[in-house]
């Protein structure tokens, strides 16, 4: 399968508004975070919101407790960045606001992922989703109601329309698909400051003409632009290539890469249907920003919190959930 590669980091979202951080914890866990001294980094080439209490702000803060420090700055290289909150589905209201308000109040831009579409990720590692289109639409509404005027940039869905064209969605569920999408896009761009990038897959599943109608079925016009690579590991100049030959196909819209674990490439060994989940050897790609190597590549992101597991494979925890051994070894293989 193509795979959601391990776009499911739902079950480690942050209910800010609940005072709790990303890892779960209470006040305890909270503090540990601020105590990493994350802070945000500068608007001008950056000007997404970094998380200072985020999962990896609290690993920071827990090693340098233990004495770690080596161990500490090399987390610290995720901790410092902005990484994408994942909305999860019980409460979109309050975290979409919870996020939008911490970034607002740092001058700054919630980055946002929305992976909530029924019959998601096919059954696999991630699968889930809204019980139904009425369940979805609700939803989003509540994402768009807790967004409301603050600055939000938005990746939806990742992979969604990738499986409407890779057979791995069932034929029945296309239609209400298209339609969903079609509506997030119209809710979300509804609102003063929010971007929308519909997500169009990778450098590495197939080729472009394979999927720029399907995105404009599913309202890509309406949109801001696409993302690529979202939680996956090709690099940054394929996924730049990708991104172009798509973009001339869909009134040459913008676009935007994942570059959170793509530092080393994608992973080549092993079963090719899990190639994408918690491979080895893999490391942190360029740094998110809006000055990057093209004029139609909007920013580079972190769109996958690096160091969240993929899924239950090669050892690792459930979908989205923190594992440390693997975010010290993509932090160790990076550049400094």
């Amino acid at each position: 399968m193509y795979g959601m590669r391990g776009a499911a980091a739902v079950l480690g979202a942050a209910l800010l508004l609940a005072g709790c951080s990303s890892g779960g914890g209470g006040d305890d866990t909270k503090d540990d975070g601020a105590g990493a001294g994350i802070t945000q980094q500068p608007k001008a080439a950056d000007p997404f919101w970094v998380n200072p209490d985020g999962n990896a702000a609290e690993q920071v803060a827990a090693y340098l407790k233990d004495g770690k420090k080596s161990e500490a700055e090399q987390i610290r290289k995720i901790a410092a960045q902005p990484t994408g909150e994942w909305i999860g589905p019980e409460n979109p209201e309050q975290e979409a606001r919870g996020f939008t308000e911490a970034a607002a109040k740092a001058d700054r831009t919630a980055l946002l992922v929305l992976y909530n579409i029924p019959h998601r990720d096919c059954g696999q590692y991630s699968q889930g989703g809204a019980a139904d289109g009425d369940a979805y639409r609700a939803w989003i509404d509540g994402v768009a109601k807790g967004i409301g005027d603050r600055a939000a940039t938005v990746i939806l869905e990742p992979d969604a329309v990738l499986h409407l064209v890779d057979g791995c969605t069932p034929d029945e569920f296309h239609e209400e698909r298209y339609d969903l999408l079609k509506g997030a896009i119209g809710t979300l761009k509804a609102l003063k400051n929010t971007k929308v990038y519909l997500d169009a897959g990778n450098a590495g599943w197939g080729h472009p003409d394979q999927i720029f109608e399907p995105l404009k079925w599913a309202g890509i016009d309406g949109a801001d632009g696409f993302s690529v690579n979202v939680s996956n590991f090709y690099s940054t100049k394929d996924s730049i290539a990708y991104g172009k030959q798509l973009s001339a196909k869909v009134g040459n819209k913008h676009f935007v890469i994942d570059t959170s674990r793509n530092g080393n490439g994608p992973y080549t060994d092993g079963d090719p249907n899990e190639r994408w989940c918690n491979p080895p050897g893999r490391a942190l790609g360029e740094t998110p920003t809006t000055k990057t190597a093209d004029p139609l590549v909007d920013a580079y992101l972190w769109v996958k919190r690096p160091g969240e597991s993929d899924g239950e494979c090669k050892g690792g925890p459930k979908a989205g959930e923190w594992w440390p051994d693997y975010a010290l070894k993509l932090a160790k293989a990076s550049r400094p």
